[in-house]
């Protein structure tokens, strides 16, 4: 898939996604050239999943073919860890079904599978096993079941970094058991992600403590969306940690993302100030202006509202961005965006979006700017007080700040009158 930074923009704070990214895939992308992971089984991932970046262990030589390369791994040079590393009946456990899923893929493997870690959990036990590979090394968790071990995503890493690899995996029928992996530097967790009634979004994190490699949290269970998150610090983007398993429990019985409406409305006379067509650019908000609407590092769906951009000027000049954001099954967040001559944009107003309203979007701008209303596939007029109707075109409107109703026609030609709230 080839991206501009608008796209990557967009799917930073959409999972979609951002997981089409919710979302690793963004971050993997950008850093193509340096690394490469390959997960055996597809991530339904646009969803942003992010990755870790680990100090170097050691290195291990692997002699073979020419076309070989030379693989590396922190991971297989580390003794094993937690409460059962020394239990021999749990370990040979492991490394069977281990060896049962590496046949399945058809990895050509080294030697053994190490146990990097196992131990107890709530859920049961669990392990995470590295096994040296032609082309680098192949990790993956181990969880348990009502039917014993099971092996779940297989990664495949070809540098010398624990970069990109799973750190944490979601464990027991509810998904109420997280264990996180030490993997050398501190990390950051959070439950829950809060959305204020302004539409701004909050997390709190706390600290991870490991102990003997690993920690193991318990959380609420995430069954139908995923409000867990872990970051590295500081806390951003490309310090999220990619949780294993995020991906069944977002897409499970979810609709295709790729029928989500992507709508984008360029209003007369905004070429003035964009000096192009922003919408035919598809231009995003930068990642900035909208901090405070996007969760930094969690990882959701999209419950297949559509996602609006409407690309104007307002009366004193500026440029105007109303974009959209949307997590989960959550109201989609229509947010006002201007950006004076030279200067970012800021964010200054937003809403929640009606999609099953006649006029779904209603947004006053500051400054006695106007008022943003959208209703696509609609013609739109107004009128202020008692006065006559006035055309305002279709789908998307910039409004004078003193017009008191609004009329949406629809593709039938039913006709309602809605008013503008002051």
């Amino acid at each position: 898939m080839t991206m501009n930074d608008s796209d990557v923009r967009g799917i930073l704070h959409r999972a979609t996604d951002d997981l089409v990214s919710p979302p690793g895939l963004l971050a993997e992308v950008r850093r193509g050239g340096r690394r490469r992971v390959v997960r055996r089984r597809a991530l339904l991932a646009a969803v942003c999943a992010a990755v870790v970046a680990v100090p170097v262990a050691g290195v291990l030589d692997l002699p073979g073919d020419a076309g070989d390369t030379r693989a590396a791994s922190p991971l297989l040079d580390q003794p094993a860890r937690g409460d059962l590393a020394t239990d021999q009946g749990y370990l040979r456990q492991v490394r069977e079904v281990w060896q049962r899923r590496i046949k399945e893929v058809g990895d050509r493997t080294r030697g053994e599978p190490h146990v990097v870690w196992a131990g107890v959990t709530p859920a049961g036990p669990a392990a995470y096993v590295a096994h040296a590979t032609a082309h680098g090394t192949t990790v993956g968790f181990v969880e348990p079941t009502a039917g014993g071990p099971r092996v779940r995503t297989l990664t495949q890493a070809t540098d010398s970094e624990t970069d990109g690899l799973e750190q944490a995996v979601l464990l027991g029928s509810q998904r109420d058991v997280l264990l996180v992996l030490d993997f050398g530097q501190p990390v950051e967790f959070s439950a829950q992600l809060r959305s204020m009634p302004d539409g701004k979004v909050e997390r709190t994190f706390e600290p991870v403590v490991f102990r003997d490699g690993a920690a193991v949290l318990s959380v609420p269970p995430q069954r139908t969306k995923v409000t867990v998150a872990l970051t590295r610090t500081p806390v951003q983007r490309q310090n999220a940690i990619h949780i294993d398993g995020t991906s069944e429990i977002l897409f499970a019985g979810k609709q295709d993302r790729s029928a989500i409406p992507m709508l984008r409305h360029t209003l007369p006379g905004a070429e003035q100030v964009w000096g192009t067509d922003p919408a035919a650019a598809q231009v995003n908000a930068p990642i900035e202006a909208l901090a405070e609407y996007i969760d930094p590092v969690g990882v959701h769906t999209h419950n297949g509202s559509p996602l609006l951009w409407v690309y104007g000027a307002t009366p004193d000049g500026r440029r105007l961005l109303v974009e959209t954001v949307q997590y989960d099954d959550g109201p989609s967040r229509v947010i006002a965006l201007l950006a004076g001559k030279y200067l970012p944009f800021e964010a200054v107003a937003s809403t929640n979006a009606d999609w099953s309203a006649p006029l779904p979007v209603r947004l006053r701008l500051p400054d006695d700017q106007g008022v943003l209303v959208a209703a696509v596939g609609s013609a739109l007029s107004y009128r202020i007080g008692d006065g006559q109707w006035q055309d305002a075109g279709a789908d998307a409107a910039l409004l004078p700040a003193t017009a008191t109703e609004v009329r949406v026609t629809d593709a039938s030609g039913a006709t309602t009158d809605v008013p503008v709230a002051s």
